[in-house]
């Protein structure tokens, strides 16, 4: 069966040529068919500065509209901010009262550029300052010098013994040819007879002076509380001392005039010793500040009433030197390090040498026995860390005598 079609080939013709001669119609009227035009014809470049309209525009745009202006009025009830910012220090400056009048004023008017603050703060803020603490110079862990080692070098060994004896000499040498101090008890000499009479008479010899001394003082008071004659001077006297006077007055003010003049004579000496004085002034101020830090590194500020007494350097002796850890002797000074180091940072108050406390004798007895445990005991302590022999046979004793009531094994 074959398809119908919707339309013949002359009617389709027929539509074509009216479409062309509508688009030809257009043509003609608008100037011209568009594909046949240059492009300088269709597109222009506009070169005019006339921006009138475009500033009227934004002009219009910056306004703000009073929609906005009461948003950004503050409102009676502020928000809580989720964050303070710190404060910035900034150094206060002097203005004058009239600036300060303005500004006062401006303050007053600006209710948008008003600061967001708290509503549940108090009035008075948090005045307190955060205490910062001042991270020390001296280090939390000091390594020591390779000398110290098990195993050091003949050079480092050397130089480790050097500072370690020299150390021990300066103490030495403070001690001989420091201060001595004041003692805290004169004891007293019995005194002769013979003595006693030589200063009994030496005491009357002091008295018999002080009374002729007193004599002859009296003597002088009442000579020079006699009444003097007044003499009557002449004229001729009195023109001698005028002229005397007005003389002295004429040499002090020259000596004074002289003594300015040499003042500013020398004056480049002088600016040249005031610059020297400054110079010297600032040395000093340098020295001091470099043997302040100096000390700060060796040893803590003072604390309290004992001063801090560094640990002596732990070098072995070349005899005890072996080159081995197995045979090194033991040593256990890591908690006294550590708290040395307490010490020396300044966070552990020093604290001077404690004398540990005597051992008395303790007695007890119990169903007729006497057991006496004494101040040697510690002694035997000692020596069971030392052998293990000895410790086993001490801890069978104490097992022995624990039924007599010894009060420690």
């Amino acid at each position: 069966m074959q398809k119908r079609l919707f339309g013949t080939p002359q009617s389709n013709d027929q539509r074509n040529v009216d479409e062309y001669f509508e688009k030809a119609t257009k043509d003609a009227l608008s100037g011209g068919s568009l594909t046949h035009l240059p492009d300088q014809s269709l597109f222009f470049i506009d070169k005019d500065k006339d921006f009138s309209i475009k500033r009227k525009i934004e002009k219009h745009r910056e306004k703000v509209l009073r929609c906005d202006s009461i948003l950004q009025r503050s409102t009676l009830v502020q928000k809580v901010p989720s964050s303070k910012r710190k404060p910035k220090k900034s150094k206060a400056k002097v203005l004058p009262k009239e600036k300060l009048n303005t500004i006062k004023t401006t303050e007053a008017d600006q209710d948008s550029n008003a600061t967001v603050l708290d509503i549940w703060d108090n009035k008075e803020g948090d005045t307190k300052a955060k205490k910062k603490s001042k991270r020390s110079v001296i280090p939390a862990v000091e390594i020591e010098p390779p000398g110290c080692s098990f195993n050091p070098s003949t050079d480092d060994h050397q130089d480790s013994l050097a500072v370690a004896v020299a150390d021990e000499m300066q103490k030495v040498y403070r001690a001989e040819l420091g201060p001595q101090p004041v003692p805290r008890r004169v004891h007293g000499t019995k005194i002769d007879e013979e003595d006693m009479y030589f200063l009994d008479v030496d005491d009357t010899n002091d008295e018999d002076l002080k009374n002729d001394e007193d004599l002859e003082n009296d003597d002088n008071v009442a000579h020079e509380h006699r009444p003097l004659k007044n003499k009557r001077l002449t004229q001729v006297e009195l023109n001698r001392r005028a002229r005397r006077k007005e003389q002295l007055k004429a040499e002090s003010e020259a000596k004074k005039q002289e003594n300015i003049s040499k003042e500013i004579d020398c004056l480049p000496d002088i600016i040249k010793e005031i610059t020297k004085e400054d110079e010297e002034k600032h040395k000093r101020l340098v020295r001091r500040t470099v043997a302040r830090l100096e000390r700060l590194r060796k040893a803590p500020p003072r604390l309290g009433k004992h001063k801090f007494e560094p640990e002596p350097v732990q070098v072995l002796l070349t005899e005890e030197l072996t080159g081995s850890i197995r045979t090194l002797k033991g040593c256990c000074t890591l908690a006294r390090d550590r708290f040395k180091s307490l010490e020396k940072r300044g966070l552990v108050v020093p604290g001077g040498k404690r004398k540990r406390p005597v051992v008395a004798d303790v007695r007890h007895v119990r169903g007729g026995a006497t057991l006496e445990l004494h101040s040697a005991s510690e002694k035997v302590l000692e020596a069971c860390c030392r052998n293990p022999v000895v410790a086993a046979v001490y801890s069978s004793i104490c097992y022995n005598l624990r039924d007599f009531g010894a009060v420690r094994p």
